[in-house]
């Protein structure tokens, strides 16, 4: 249940985070965020991208690795508020310790193409429906199908989310008490959902890049 607030979310009330910390199994154990694309970190095409979309100043990277690589890209880094690298659910606690605004707006690095309007988009969501959390959907990618199969299934992008800061507590419970399933947890608050799914909106705006070769295709196709 949401706890008052602002009625209005704007820029000034959010913190931006891109996750970062994962282990990279699918990618061989490199660092995902690190990883080249369009000749830069996808943690800094990810930074650059929520810059517009939060207050000024406010932006961090969650970390576990390289974190001197991580500083230069001149934000904070957060590394995981509990050991044992139990998930995005950890990366999150971080940045809502940290954030010092009433929202906390998260992306991971593996997907570099959000949209330029992602925070608004899901704080207009949250502030419909009164939610304590926003999360992103977006039509499935899939090859072409038959004519008139209709439209792609939406899926759900749960780290791609707008969070109220004071879940902390409750999250840091649901960690130490074992969870670490990023819906199950979510699925404790009010939680609205943003679909980009109209008319001009951009299909690869929620690919993500688990191996290499996804990478590449990504860079390719978004040239």
């Amino acid at each position: 249940m949401r706890h008052g607030g602002p009625t209005v979310i704007g820029r000034a009330d959010i913190a931006g985070m891109v996750l970062a910390g994962g282990q990279g199994s699918r990618m061989g154990g490199l660092d995902k965020g690190l990883q080249p694309f369009r000749g830069r970190p996808l943690a800094a095409v990810a930074l650059e991208r929520l810059r517009s979309q939060a207050a000024p100043g406010r932006l961090s990277v969650s970390a576990n690795r390289h974190l001197d690589r991580y500083a230069a890209l001149g934000v904070p880094v957060l590394g995981d508020a509990l050991p044992g690298h139990p998930g995005p659910l950890a990366g999150l606690l971080a940045g809502l310790q940290w954030c010092g605004t009433p929202w906390l707006l998260a992306v991971p690095c593996d997907t570099p193409c959000f949209p330029l309007d992602l925070g608004a988009r899901l704080a207009e969501a949250a502030m419909a429906a009164g939610a304590d959390i926003a999360i992103a959907a977006a039509p499935e990618s899939l090859p072409p199908g038959p004519s008139g199969a209709g439209p792609a299934p939406l899926r759900l992008h749960p780290v791609v989310c707008l969070l109220r800061a004071d879940l902390q507590g409750d999250l840091r419970d649901y960690l130490n008490g074992g969870g670490r399933k990023v819906l199950d947890w979510m699925g404790r608050h009010a939680l609205a959902t943003a679909t980009f799914d109209r008319p001009g909106n951009d299909p690869n705006a929620f690919r993500n890049a688990n191996t290499l070769a996804e990478l590449h295709r990504l860079e390719a196709d978004t040239a």
